[in-house]
């Protein structure tokens, strides 16, 4: 079989997290405040942004999940920041000999808005990254009051990246 080497990969990353009291509301680094005080469970800091984002960036070379490298199983990850997790995941691309072309993700959620933390939370992942921010963009959307999104028994994110060979 002849092995053809491409310069591009997609990968697809997914994440959700239930709501719960007593924890943080963290999404792409930043804290939000949720109108019922509630934060996501997880056991990290449960940012589904990063996470879903970490997924892709591992989807896109084959090289598994977030868990195979974060695993819940192991204290040194508890209440880890995502951010963090991020960079390492970054690192791992890199070394593979892949850069990003660009992300986009969507976060699912009815409440609280996060449009007005857009920047900020674009600002977070292309700084983790060191990316230009232009290659990173976050949308959010509601579930129309459907599923666990809708529901507010959770939050959600879907991202797909574009890595390309440096």
């Amino acid at each position: 079989m002849i092995k053809r080497i491409p310069n591009f990969r997609i990968g697809n990353g997914y994440d959700i997290h239930r709501l719960v009291k007593d924890r943080n509301l963290i999404i792409g680094g930043v804290e939000l405040k949720h109108p019922d005080d509630l934060g996501l469970d997880g056991h990290s800091d449960a940012d589904v942004l990063s996470h879903s984002i970490m997924d892709a960036l591992l989807g896109a070379l084959s090289l598994g999940d977030i868990g195979k490298y974060f695993p819940p199983s192991d204290q040194k990850w508890k209440n880890a920041d995502s951010l963090l997790l991020l960079s390492k995941v970054i690192k791992l691309i890199r070394k593979q000999g892949w850069e990003i072309n660009n992300i986009d993700s969507v976060i699912v959620v009815e409440r609280p808005k996060i449009k007005p933390f857009v920047g900020l939370m674009k600002k977070n992942i292309s700084n983790t990254l060191e990316i230009d921010d232009s290659f990173v963009g976050i949308k959010a959307t509601t579930n129309e009051k459907l599923g666990p999104e809708g529901r507010e028994e959770g939050i959600s994110c879907h991202s797909v990246v574009l890595l390309e060979r440096k």
